[in-house]
C-alpha cells in the first residue's frame, strides 16, 4: 500500500522531479495489474543479555506483475524472462509503504523512504544465528527474509568492499555501475582469484562472525549480486548497498545526490555504534577510495579495526578505475595494513600476522564443493530472488 506523506525538508527540483516520476509510474503500474511487492534482503543483528537484542531488516518495496508459480515456487513473471540486471530498475518502487514485519510471533509495522527502500531496527529476544523473518504489505503475499544475529560477545567480524575486491570489474569507473546494473548477467562476472578462500580461511574457527559486504552499488543490484557471491563461494552475509537518485537539501552535505563514498563512511560508523565491541577486518582494494576510508574508520575508531586489506589492481585496471589512491599506512599507527595482488599473498600476510593460523591446511576441492551447501537455493527467502537483475 502507498503512503505518501510530504517531507518535512526542503525539496529541490531534482527530488520533486523524481518523487512525480515514481509517482506516475506506480499509478500507471497499478493500473496495469501491477501489484505491491516486496523484495527482501538479509539481514543482521546482536543478540544482548537478557533477550533486549534488536534486527535490521532489509528490503525494497515495488509494484511488479502477479507472481507465477515455477516448480511449486512463487516467482515473479521477471525472474522467467531474464536474469539481467536493467529488469529490476524498471519496476517501481511504492514510496513510504507500510510493511508488517513477522518475527518469532510478533508483529511490527515499519515503513520504507521515499525510494521504496526499508531500513528498519526492530527490537527482538531472538538469539545468535541465522533466522527466518516474514514481511508483506499492504494484501501483498508474504515473503521471507534471512536475518543473521551476532553474539553479544562476538568481537570479530569482517567488512568486504565488491567492486574490484571480490569481483573482478575492468572497466572505466564512469561505465562500471551502469554495465554492472543494466547489463551484464552474474555468470558473466569474474571472481577476484583466492578472496573467497581467504575470506573462508579467516572465519574457518571463527563460528558466528558475521560477514557485511558493503558497495556503492544499488540496492536494484542486489539479487544479482547475492547470486554471484553464492555461485562463487563467498561467506553469506548481508549486503549493505545504497539507492540511486537525487537526495533531499535538507541532508547536512548539502549535495544534490547520493555520495558512494559518504554512503560507505555513514555505514561504518553505524557499525561500530552497533558492535562496540567488534574488531573488523575490512577488506578493499586500491582502485580509489577505499584506502582513505577505511583510514578514517581506523582514526576515529583504532577500537574497532583489526587489520585493513586492500587487494592491489594490476596496472591496467588502476588505469580504467581512475588511479590508485596513495598509501595511507602511516595515517593509522597501531593498525596493519596489508597490501597484496590477490587473494593468496593476502592469505599469507594474515598467516604472518596471526590472523589466520598457518597450522590449518588450505581448502581442498572436495570442501570447497561442500562449501555451496552454505547458500543452497532453498534457504535464498522466498521472494529475495525477487525482480531478478
Amino acid at each position: 500500500m502507498s503512503s505518501r506523506k510530504p517531507s518535512s525538508l526542503r525539496q529541490h527540483l531534482g527530488v520533486r522531479l523524481e518523487d512525480s516520476w515514481h509517482a506516475f509510474r506506480e499509478a500507471n503500474g497499478r493500473g496495469r495489474g501491477m501489484v505491491p511487492t516486496v523484495l527482501p534482503f538479509r539481514g543482521y543483528g546482536r543478540s544482548a543479555a537478557g533477550g533486549a537484542g534488536w534486527v535490521r531488516i532489509l528490503a525494497r518495496i515495488v509494484v511488479a506483475p502477479p507472481r507465477t508459480f515455477r516448480k511449486g515456487v512463487p516467482r515473479s513473471k521477471v525472474v522467467a524472462d531474464s536474469v539481467r540486471g536493467w529488469r529490476n530498475f524498471i519496476s517501481p518502487p511504492i514510496a513510504f509503504a507500510e510493511v508488517t514485519v513477522a518475527i518469532a510471533g510478533d508483529r511490527h509495522t515499519v515503513r520504507a523512504d521515499r525510494g521504496g527502500v526499508l531500513d528498519a531496527h526492530i527490537e527482538t529476544t531472538l538469539g545468535p544465528g541465522w533466522h527466518t523473518v516474514t514481511l508483506s504489505t499492504g494484501d501483498s503475499a508474504e515473503v521471507t527474509a534471512r536475518v543473521f544475529v551476532v553474539d553479544g560477545s562476538c568481537e570479530f567480524g569482517l567488512i568486504s568492499d565488491v567492486d574490484d575486491t571480490v569481483v573482478v570489474t575492468a572497466l572505466p569507473r564512469p561505465l562500471l555501475a551502469a554495465w554492472n546494473s543494466f547489463v551484464l548477467d552474474e555468470h558473466a562476472r569474474v571472481a577476484t582469484p583466492g578472496m573467497a578462500v581467504m575470506m573462508e580461511r579467516v572465519l574457518r574457527g571463527r563460528p558466528g562472525a558475521p560477514v557485511l559486504y558493503l558497495s556503492t552499488g544499488a540496492w536494484n543490484v542486489a539479487p544479482t549480486l547475492s547470486r554471484f557471491l553464492a555461485r562463487n563461494l563467498y561467506p553469506e552475509g548481508p549486503l549493505l548497498l545504497t539507492d540511486w537518485g537525487p537526495i533531499e537539501t535538507g541532508s547536512a552535505s548539502g549535495r544534490w545526490f547520493r555520495s558512494g563514498s559518504q554512503h560507505k563512511v555513514d555505514q561504518l560508523r553505524r557499525l561500530a555504534v552497533e558492535f562496540p565491541q567488534m574488531k573488523w577486518l575490512l577488506v578493499g582494494d586500491d582502485g580509489q577510495h577505499d584506502p582513505e576510508i577505511y583510514a578514517g574508520f581506523a582514526q576515529r575508531y583504532p577500537q574497532n579495526v583489526k587489520a585493513i586489506v586492500i587487494r592491489q589492481l594490476t596496472p591496467s585496471e588502476a588505469v580504467l578505475a581512475g588511479g590508485r589512491s596513495q598509501r595511507t599506512v602511516n595515517s593509522t599507527p597501531g593498525v596493519e595494513w596489508i597490501y597484496a595482488p590477490d587473494g593468496a599473498r593476502i592469505l599469507a600476510e594474515l598467516e604472518r600476522l596471526g590472523i589466520v593460523s598457518d597450522e590449518e591446511q588450505h581448502v581442498d576441492h572436495q570442501e570447497r564443493r561442500r562449501l555451496r551447501q552454505q547458500w543452497p537455493d532453498g534457504q535464498l527467502g522466498s521472494g529475495e530472488r525477487g525482480l531478478d537483475a
